[in-house]
């Protein structure tokens, strides 16, 4: 006899997720991309929520319908060999090459740098983010402890702190609602769709969907169908609370650009909108909230790789690549954010489409059995464009690292292609790579 799940467990596992998953770039983002959008808020916003919460939701809901193992065996239907060079690409994208430094610099750039002499910024980010992953290091050293730091502490500390400021924005809003700049002015959503991969929370699920799966089962919960739904009704509250607050900080962007004017990024807009409404004591508002926010993903994600490269090189301790990744997060911290986040746009735009693609794969694949054929098919079709997606987004800001050949490719899919101007080209060689697959001769391999 399996023990029911209480509502109270489902909401300890939801709020666990919904922390792990909301950290620096679930602030800084949406924030910025009200000011941007101004009177386009909702079709903005409606895009972003897509990509920001619904492929998430997807994401976890794809491990609990599948009975994968990690991310790992998830890829592995495509082939073995993907599944280690996409899961290890993926585990080090959200881990430290990207969004792990970014829970240290957004909390130092919001809370912290604006109130300290720019010639000594280096000196205190550096400072400031050892401090940081030495807290990490240690609460991440017991991964059994994760729920009980996450879902009971961290995340709810951090929501009282974050409604404070919220609930002053709607009470006594800034000001009217701008008018929408640049690419936010006549495509608000499809910008908003893609400004929702810079969350990496579709990624993210990904390599959280198997915690999840993990605490399930430690609440005696093993069949298949009980998971699912366990997973279902935990990925609804977490999804939901996520929603709210992503409108909501949306809203307080788009309605302050008259009160405190633009900023280059979201963790300016944060601490202007804090100052704005709390004088000097905004800042130590904002400094509790973003570092509560971080540290909690911070914590997540670390267990999460550390979990994933001790299962692929057992050799090393699981303690060992904790404090491996620790350092290197560290180390790459103190490149600054706006390096952080202008080097990782073109590695998300080259993995989002894989990991779309293979989400809805797995919550397909009892429609077409299984077929190997399928995910591969549809992998490659998508990779061949998603890789040129990367690569316009790198040349965009390093014009120097411009190839003649990808050049020429890159004309011919802009011209041919459809959606490829509005980085969705993707979808359609999607399509073609399924139909492929599906037509492939029937003993093509099965995967389970």
């Amino acid at each position: 006899m399996q023990q029911k799940i209480s509502f109270s467990t489902y909401a300890i596992i939801g709020t666990m997720l919904f922390g792990m998953f909301f950290g620096a770039g679930n602030l800084i983002f949406p924030i910025q991309m009200g000011q941007l959008a101004g009177t386009n808020f909702w079709p903005a916003l409606i895009g972003f929520l897509i990509t920001a919460i619904g492929l998430p939701f997807l994401g976890i809901l794809a491990f609990g319908l599948s009975g994968s193992n990690g991310l790992r065996d998830l890829a592995s239907r495509v082939h073995p060999l993907f599944g280690i060079v996409f899961a290890v690409a993926l585990y080090l994208t959200i881990g430290p090459f990207f969004a792990i430094p970014r829970t240290a610099t957004v909390p130092f750039v919001v809370g912290f740098e604006p109130y300290i002499n720019p010639a000594h910024s280096s000196l205190y980010l550096g400072l400031f983010s050892f401090v940081f992953f030495a807290i990490v290091y240690y609460f991440s050293l017991n991964p059994a402890k994760i729920i009980d730091y996450i879902g009971k502490y961290l995340t709810p500390a951090f929501l009282v702190f974050l409604f404070i400021l919220i609930i002053i924005a709607i009470v006594k809003p800034m000001g009217q609602f701008g008018n929408p700049t640049g690419d936010y002015s006549g495509l608000a959503f499809i910008t908003g769709f893609k400004e929702g991969y810079n969350t990496m929370d579709a990624l993210a699920s990904l390599a959280f969907g198997i915690v999840v799966i993990l605490a399930i089962k430690g609440q005696g919960i093993t069949d298949r169908k009980e998971i699912a739904k366990a997973t279902w009704k935990a990925g609804i509250f977490a999804m939901i609370l996520m929603m709210l607050i992503y409108g909501l900080i949306t809203y307080m962007g788009a309605s302050s650009v008259s009160a405190i004017g633009t900023y280059d990024n979201g963790g300016l807009i944060f601490a202007a909108v804090a100052q704005h409404y709390f004088g000097p004591f905004g800042a130590i508002l904002l400094a509790i909230i973003i570092v509560l926010a971080c540290l909690k993903t911070s914590i997540g994600l670390i267990t999460s790789c550390s979990e994933f490269f001790n299962q692929v090189y057992p050799k090393i301790s699981y303690k060992w690549f904790v404090l491996i990744l620790c350092l290197l997060s560290f180390t790459i911290a103190n490149f600054g954010l706006n390096n952080i986040i202008q080097y990782a746009i073109p590695v998300l735009m080259l993995l989002y489409p894989l990991a779309i693609v293979l989400i809805l794969l797995a919550l397909c694949s009892p429609l077409f059995g299984h077929k190997q054929s399928v995910y591969a098919a549809a992998m490659i079709f998508t990779f061949c464009v998603s890789f040129f997606d990367g690569y316009s987004t790198l040349v965009s800001s390093l014009p120097g690292a411009t190839i003649a050949v990808f050049e020429s490719v890159k004309s011919f899919y802009t011209n041919y292609l459809p959606l490829y101007d509005i980085g969705l080209g993707w979808m359609l060689p999607a399509v073609v790579g399924v139909i492929i697959g599906l037509i492939w001769p029937k003993s093509a391999k099965t995967v389970q």
